[in-house]
């Protein structure tokens, strides 16, 4: 129970899920900083290790130059103890001063008393008799040869550094596509992260952790450079603009002019600090990730709570060619075959709109009828209905940029700037320009629109990485990442909190607190090779679900359809049955978005395609919303080509085991009960998820797994010594009410290892409503019996009975001075 083991170590009150994993407790050991004031450096050592992990200075780039702790003639050091996030600490400041010409620079370095973590942020300080342009903030740098440098490996784990494999995140969830390497299989002898970097040593077992705990400003941009014979010879974590990505992507083929490097003025006496930087060192690297993550979700006030969305999308199913009838066949399909097992979301995706950035007017030759009669008619199917925009893409075919071009990002030359193009050299894009009034204004107009008239409750959010791009905005001195929050915050303003809004195509950490779900993998589609590229960002990301947000797997594909003209993640070749189950458990596994692919009157002629989405067991893993732990994120096979293992603890009574083969050959794996966290005197039975039937039998010291090549299976391992329960809920329910006011219905599981699946209230006047909270008025005073019944996964549910008694009566009369006024929300003033 590495998770639990771990708070309680860090004496953290944090309210987190419910979870086992099986990797080794966390020491609970603080880290050693020592800082040296001759040049200026650091030094981070940990216990277990004989050797600094690593020595490293700070750097800043100011009106294009570069200034090193080496340029200061000057360093001072002080002390003190500062609390943090994690607990009691030491706070040391390294100031690298003595130049009139130049910023003062303040390293400020946390160490924990009672925790292996630490935190990083550093700050320019203006002393100079003038304003000064910032580039770039380094808040560590470390060379082979220079101050601060070890002779030797630059990050020290204790061992070999051939034994060292990286985790590098990426500028979203797919830009760049996400991978672990080994050391020496570094992309142009650089590994390059943005925001989260895991070194682990699979000799010592020990590994490096860096992650931004904040997102004010700047991107933060790790590279750790290896020499050609697999050497570290740099290291450097940035706080600095989006562009160096962006070329890599949406500016592409953009114009040099295009490419603007990011430069805030300080003025005389002001300040500029970086990102604030969490690393720690450990030989628990999931607890690091999970730590982490708790961190994130409440210095940003992540939205997590939602229950988890189940349904279909169509993109992958038509691309950009569905249609009126085609979007309506679906939904009724839906409703009459899927909705009674939950699948009750309807997600319309791109190629509805007649450009990007005009998301309120519909294709008349797609949709000729409009989007509002078709969303209502998904309504009254009993969907919920949902849609894609790219809100900050600007079409030249659209309406903002035949009208409102200074709504546009420029460049310095005051043109707009070109991000590219929708597909195959057509439709050239632009970026909205957040922080212009008019651009917000009709941000909200649209938003509102989709929402209050079409009635939409889940609206995704896709390419906002490609328009989070540095240039000349209306207000000045707006970086990327700060316009992309002011235009994701009007979004949310205009729809309100009970609209899902859903990140793809983003930078991770920005939009936490603003979206209730996120993409954490690559495209899928119906293809074995889009679902293994998707599985490294589903376990590289596990810890993001319901810590950052929902996490969004993207759909899962198991018809037998295929799509000839989309040659990037559309399939030729059908899926085989083994494939298509690998798509589905991959959703499974992500413990996030559970939404079809297919075109459903295709997937209903294939019954054993459709007994996929129909299975109870994947659905339930989807319902429990939790992500399952990648046990061998850093220590797969390299046969196994990428991580292949995974576990889900549900309750104490019962776990889910899943095992992939993204290989080309036959693989056999023996797990054992210490790897899987049980207990090795506990009687426990194994059945396949996938098999019909799926008898039970006795598990052994060890679960042996063998399985053909692109192949996944599923185990549900039982602990027979604990008996199944139903969850133990704690009902909230007001005793008395006003007639025909709402009154308020919640539950909550007692324990978090017995959870809540399904709850469904009957009221005591013929109306029963779904979910762990709702509201209910009554129509005429009297005393009621409320029934709750809540399962789990357990056969029997939890059963209560409450009395509600409500007085009063409807008033009927006319009364005008108590009448008000009905107000939208102000849009903002252009």
């Amino acid at each position: 129970m590495k998770q639990a083991n771990l708070y309680r170590i860090l004496g953290l009150t944090l309210a987190i899920p419910f979870a086992f994993t099986a990797s080794a407790q966390q020491q609970a050991v603080s880290l050693q900083l020592k800082p040296d004031a001759t040049d200026g450096s650091y030094s981070i050592s940990a216990p277990g290790i004989s050797v600094p992990i690593l020595r490293a200075t700070a750097a800043a780039k100011v009106n294009g130059k570069w200034l090193h702790a080496a340029d200061y003639p000057k360093h001072f050091v002080s002390t003190k103890i500062a609390n943090g996030e994690l607990g009691a600490g030491r706070l040391v400041t390294i100031q690298y001063t003595g130049r009139t010409d130049a910023p003062d620079l303040l390293l400020s370095l946390r160490t924990y008393d009672a925790s292996p973590f630490g935190d990083m942020q550093l700050t320019a300080h203006n002393t100079t008799g003038h304003a000064i342009e910032v580039q770039d903030l380094r808040v560590l740098e470390s060379e082979q040869g220079k101050e601060g440098g070890l002779k030797g490996d630059l990050i020290t784990l204790g061992g070999s550094a051939s034994a060292d494999r990286v985790l590098n995140d990426s500028f979203s969830e797919d830009r760049p596509a996400m991978q672990l390497h080994d050391l020496s299989d570094a992309k142009a002898n650089v590994h390059r992260a943005v925001g989260v970097q895991l070194l682990y040593n699979q000799q010592s077992k020990q590994s490096w952790f860096i992650g931004a705990l904040t997102s004010n400003k700047f991107l933060s941009v790790l590279r750790l450079h290896m020499a050609p014979a697999g050497v570290m010879n740099a290291y450097e974590v940035d706080s600095t603009g989006t562009t160096e990505l962006l070329i890599e992507n949406s500016l592409h083929r953009s114009s040099e002019k295009d490419r603007v490097e990011l430069s805030l003025s300080v003025p005389q006496g002001g300040e500029l600090s970086s990102e604030r930087m969490l690393f720690g060192v450990s030989t628990d690297y999931h607890g690091q990730l999970e730590t982490y993550a708790h961190l994130i979700r409440d210095i940003h006030h992540a939205l997590v709570t939602a229950p988890t969305p189940i349904g279909w999308w169509s993109w992958t199913a038509y691309y950009f060619g569905l249609d009126q009838g085609t979007a309506l066949t679906n939904a009724q399909w839906l409703s009459q075959h899927l909705k009674p097992l939950g699948y009750d979301f309807f997600h319309i995706d791109e190629g509805y709109q007649f450009a990007r950035g005009e998301y309120a007017t519909p294709d008349a030759s797609l949709f000729p009828e409009g989007m509002g009669s078709l969303e209502h008619k998904v309504i009254n199917e009993g969907l919920t209905p949902g849609i894609w925009t790219a809100p900050f893409e600007v079409s030249e075919r659209s309406w903002v940029y035949t009208h409102h071009p200074e709504w546009l990002v420029h460049n310095a030359q005051g043109e707009p700037i070109h991000i590219g193009f929708v597909t195959n050299s057509l439709d050239h894009l632009y970026a909205l320009d957040t922080t212009h009034l008019g651009a917000q204004a009709y941000l909200h107009s649209t938003y509102s629109k989709l929402t209050r008239e079409w009635g939409l409750r889940y609206i995704k959010l896709d390419f906002m990485e490609d328009s989070a791009i540095e240039g000349f905005y209306h207000v000045p001195q707006t970086t990327a990442l700060e316009a992309q929050r002011i235009g994701i915050q009007t979004i949310r303003d205009a729809v309100g909190p009970n609209v899902l809004l859903d990140k793809d195509g983003c930078e991770l950490l920005n939009p936490v607190g603003l979206v209730d779900t996120g993409r954490i993998s690559q495209d899928t589609g119906h293809t074995f090779s889009s679902s293994k590229d998707a599985a490294t960002g589903i376990a590289a990301r596990y810890y993001m679900n319901r810590n950052y947000f929902l996490a969004d797997p993207d759909a899962f594909s198991v018809s037998t359809q295929t799509v000839d003209d989309q040659h990037w993640h559309g399939g030729t070749k059908q899926l085989t049955l083994d494939e298509a189950k690998i798509s589905i458990v991959l959703s499974a596994v992500s413990g996030g978005l559970y939404e079809i692919g297919d075109d459903l009157p295709t997937l209903g002629e294939a019954p054993d395609r459709l007994a996929l989405v129909e299975n109870r067991d994947l659905l339930d893993m989807a319902r429990l919303g939790r992500a399952s732990v990648p046990l061998d994120l850093m220590t797969y096979d390299p046969l196994d080509l990428q991580p292949s293992i995974f576990e889900l603890q549900q309750t104490r009574h019962q776990s889910i085991v899943t095992v992939f083969n993204w290989s080309e050959i036959s693989r056999s794996h023996s797990l054992t009960r210490a790897a899987l966290g049980l207990d090795p005197k506990a009687n426990y039975t194994v059945s396949e998820v996938l098999t019909t039937p799926s008898d039970s039998t006795s598990l052994s010291a060890s679960l042996d797994v063998k399985q053909p090549a692109h192949s996944v299976r599923v185990f549900k391992i039982i602990n027979t010594d604990i008996p199944a329960e139903a969850p133990m809920v704690n009902a909230t329910v007001a005793p008395s009410g006003k007639t025909g006011e709402p009154m308020s219905f919640s539950a909550v599981a007692k324990d978090a290892g017995n959870p809540i699946l399904n709850c469904s209230w009957s009221f005591g006047d013929g109306i029963t409503v779904a979910g762990v909270k709702t509201t209910h008025s009554y129509t005429h005073a009297g005393s009621y019996t409320v029934g709750l019944r809540c399962s789990g996964f357990a056969p029997q549910p939890d059963v209560q009975t409450f009395t509600v008694k409500t007085t009063g009566s409807v008033a009927t009369k006319f009364v005008p001075a108590r009448q008000r006024r009905f107000e939208e929300e102000a849009e903002p003033k252009q």
